[in-house]
C-alpha cells in the first residue's frame, strides 16, 4: 500500500500536512444570511462564499463599483452596520477570520462579533454573547482572531464600525452534535452535516480537504479535494472522523469532474477510536488500521459504489481514504446508521 515511510513522516516534517476545523459559516450547510443593516454597494451574502475572493477590474453595476463581498453605504449618521447569520447546524467557534481582501480604503476601521442560541429568530430582546471584542482592521488581508468562548452558537451577529466591506466571514470550529438527533435511519456518515470533520490530509495544493465531505454533488473541479502531482512513489491521503461513531453500509467514491486528474486507485481504512487523541497521534497511527477496500480502480468523472468489504463491519468512527499516486475526488460518501 505505498510507503508508509514518506506517508507518516512528523507533522513538523509534513509541511503539507492539512489540520483544521470546520468553516460554520459556509453556504453549502445551509447557513445564511437572514438580516443586514445595509448592502448597498455589495450584497451580503457573498461574505459566505466558500470561494477566494476576486477582484473584476473594470466591472459596475448601478450602485458602482461591483465588489465580492459585502459593502455597506457611507454612513451619514452614527452608528454602525451589521447583520445576522444563521448557521445551518448550531456548534462552537474556536477560530475567527474577518477577510478584507480587496477592500482597500473602503474597508471598516474595527469589527465585533456576536453570538445566541435560540430557538426563535432574534429579535431586539435577544442577549447576545461577545465571542470577539471590537478589532482593528487594516485593508486587503486576513484578520485572524480565537474565541475563547466555548458555547454553543446557531446565531451570529458580525458587527462593523461604522461601515465599508468585508470580503469573507469564516466561522471555524465544530457542530455541537448533542444538538442535532438522528434516529436510527441510513444517513452519510461522512457528511458534514452529520457531523463529520477532516482530522487530517498530507496535501491539498489545488482543492480543499473539507469540501470532499461538503453536500450534495460539486458544481465543478474546485468544489472538490484535490493533491499536486506527486511524481514519487508514495501516495495521498485524508482522514475523516464521524460525528458519532456508525456502521458502514455501503461505499461512493465520487470523482465528478475530475476527468484527467483523478487518482488511478483508491483504498480505505476504518478504526474505532475511544481515547481522546491528539489529530496528530491519530494520523501517525493511521497505518495499522484494517482495510475494508483494497486498491480499487478508479475512472474519470464517475461516481464509484462499493458495498463488498474485507472485513465484518463494526462500529467506526475514523475513516481514512488513500489515493494512489495523486489526484482530485469530488465526494466521499459512506452510507450507515449510527450505533451506541
Amino acid at each position: 500500500y505505498g510507503d508508509h515511510r514518506d506517508l507518516h513522516l512528523s507533522l513538523r516534517r509534513q509541511r503539507q500536512m492539512c489540520i483544521r476545523d470546520r468553516n460554520l459559516a459556509d453556504a453549502r450547510i445551509g447557513s445564511k444570511i437572514i438580516f443586514k443593516s445595509d448592502d448597498f454597494f455589495a450584497a451580503a451574502h457573498r461574505i459566505l462564499n466558500t470561494d477566494a475572493p476576486v477582484f473584476k477590474d473594470k466591472l459596475f453595476d448601478k450602485h458602482g463599483k461591483w465588489m465580492d463581498g459585502w459593502e455597506t453605504k457611507r454612513r451619514r449618521s452614527k452608528g454602525f452596520d451589521y447583520l445576522i447569520l444563521k448557521l445551518g447546524k448550531p456548534g462552537k467557534i474556536f477560530d475567527i477570520d474577518i477577510d478584507t481582501t480587496f477592500f482597500n480604503g473602503n474597508q471598516p476601521t474595527h469589527a465585533s462579533l456576536e453570538g445566541c442560541f435560540s430557538r426563535t429568530k432574534p429579535n431586539k430582546k435577544t442577549k447576545w454573547i461577545s465571542l470577539l471584542g471590537k478589532k482593528k482592521l487594516g485593508p486587503n488581508k486576513n484578520h485572524s482572531f480565537k474565541s475563547k468562548n466555548k458555547s454553543v452558537f446557531n446565531y451570529i451577529r458580525l458587527n462593523i464600525f461604522p461601515d465599508g466591506g468585508v470580503a469573507r466571514l469564516r466561522l471555524y470550529g465544530k457542530i455541537e452534535m448533542g444538538k442535532n438527533i438522528f434516529n436510527n435511519k441510513n444517513l452519510n456518515l461522512t457528511s458534514v452535516l452529520n457531523g463529520a470533520s477532516i482530522v487530517g490530509c498530507n496535501n491539498e495544493h489545488f482543492g480543499r480537504a473539507e469540501n470532499i465531505i461538503a453536500p450534495g454533488k460539486g458544481k465543478n473541479m474546485g468544489d472538490g479535494w484535490e493533491t499536486r502531482r506527486s511524481r514519487g512513489k508514495n501516495f495521498d491521503w485524508l482522514i475523516i472522523k464521524f460525528g458519532k461513531p456508525g456502521l458502514i453500509k455501503k461505499l461512493e467514491i465520487d470523482t465528478h469532474h475530475f476527468k484527467g486528474n483523478y487518482p488511478d486507485t483508491c483504498s480505505i481504512q476504518t478504526a474505532n477510536i475511544s481515547k481522546n487523541l491528539s489529530n496528530k497521534l491519530i494520523a501517525n497511527n493511521s497505518r495499522n488500521w484494517k482495510f475494508i477496500l483494497n486498491k480499487s480502480k478508479l475512472s474519470a468523472h464517475k461516481k464509484h459504489v462499493f458495498k463488498k468489504f474485507l472485513t465484518k463491519r463494526n462500529k467506526e468512527n475514523y475513516l481514512k481514504i488513500n489515493i494512489h499516486p495523486d489526484g482530485g475526488i469530488s465526494r466521499i460518501r459512506a452510507f450507515g446508521n449510527f450505533v451506541k
